[in-house]
């Protein structure tokens, strides 16, 4: 059943407070916020690449503590086992049988933070649970809560001791984005609150773990018409034929695109996805995704540039068609 208007403006008061509330600890970073929550909604995973300090981990906390809802975080290093984060089987002697104890993957939010950190055999633990959403541990299936998000976070700047995260492990994350530098009011609010640097340990939650799921599944029904489908498949296929990519957007990359611009669609009130929704979000859902040829690397393009070709050269339908 199809979004009502009055159900989309409920969700747009709802996410509107859930945005101020992470605010409080993230000042000045209203839009790298919506995006957060729309992954959130969207059931989708989301990945922070930027310099340290930030506020990378601050927002991952943000949004932890704005849902009453379980959460972990994992500081990934070179020596973490895959056992270390999905959990492992331990013979219990008293009730003469295994034990299955749960790993920290077990929460509705996860914070992975330097998650480049880890050896390429630790980051393949997450490819199960964060594509279904559940652990694999000696034939044995265990489902993780719901809501259920990864958070990741890594530094761009350091390489030493770090492993780039593969092509399809990038591939998992909804999206990708930065957090940057606050502008310069903000900067001297943040500068004159120093005594609590850590804000979001004040925030109190506005939304049960419940309501989430319970979004997720109505705004996931957000009309779209064929003709925003057809133009978000064009696009995918755009990137595909770019002279400057070796691998363009997948079908789970296109899917995704779908789930992000319903619930961007419906953040603003609407029961309807438009083609400017889309645009909107080209960058952080498809940026991380694409594999650029080495020769246009060399020459300065990148993944950005590939994307706005693709918008440029894609005629979006008018607003009648969606």
């Amino acid at each position: 059943m199809a979004l009502s208007e009055q159900r989309a403006r409920e969700f747009a008061a709802l996410f509107a407070a859930l945005v101020d509330n992470v605010g409080t600890a993230l000042l000045g970073k209203a839009h790298v916020i919506r995006l957060a929550l729309t992954s959130l909604f969207a059931e989708g995973h989301l990945l922070l690449e930027d310099a340290p300090g930030t506020g990378k981990t601050a927002l991952a906390r943000a949004i932890a503590a704005s849902v009453s809802a379980p959460h972990n975080r994992i500081q990934f290093t070179p020596d973490m086992l895959p056992s270390d984060i999905t959990g492992v089987t331990i013979f219990d002697q008293s009730k003469n049988e295994w034990e299955f104890h749960h790993g920290p993957i077990f929460a509705s939010i996860v914070l992975a933070d330097e998650i480049n950190r880890a050896s390429p055999k630790t980051q393949s633990a997450l490819l199960e649970v964060m594509e279904e959403a559940q652990v694999t541990v000696d034939g044995r299936t265990y489902l993780t809560p719901r809501p259920f998000m990864v958070v990741a976070t890594q530094n761009p700047v350091e390489q030493a001791g770090t492993y780039r995260l593969p092509e399809a492990q990038l591939d998992r994350f909804l999206m990708k984005t930065t957090v940057g530098y606050p502008p310069h009011d903000q900067f001297v609010e943040v500068l004159a609150g120093a005594a609590t640097p850590d804000r979001s340990r004040m925030l109190r939650p506005v939304i049960d773990a419940n309501s989430v799921t319970m979004w997720a599944r109505e705004v996931a029904d957000v009309y779209t018409d064929r003709a925003v489908t057809d133009y978000i498949a064009n696009l995918a296929e755009a990137t595909r034929d770019s002279e400057h990519t070796r691998l363009g957007i997948s079908i789970r990359g296109a899917i995704g695109m779908v789930r992000s611009a319903r619930v961007w669609a419906a953040a603003q009130g609407r029961a309807y996805v438009l083609p400017d929704d889309v645009k909107a979000l080209v960058e952080p859902v498809w940026a991380h995704r694409l594999v650029l040829d080495p020769d246009a690397q060399f020459a300065g393009v990148t993944a950005a540039k590939v994307l706005a070709d693709a918008v440029n050269r894609v005629t979006p339908p008018t607003r009648g068609a969606a």
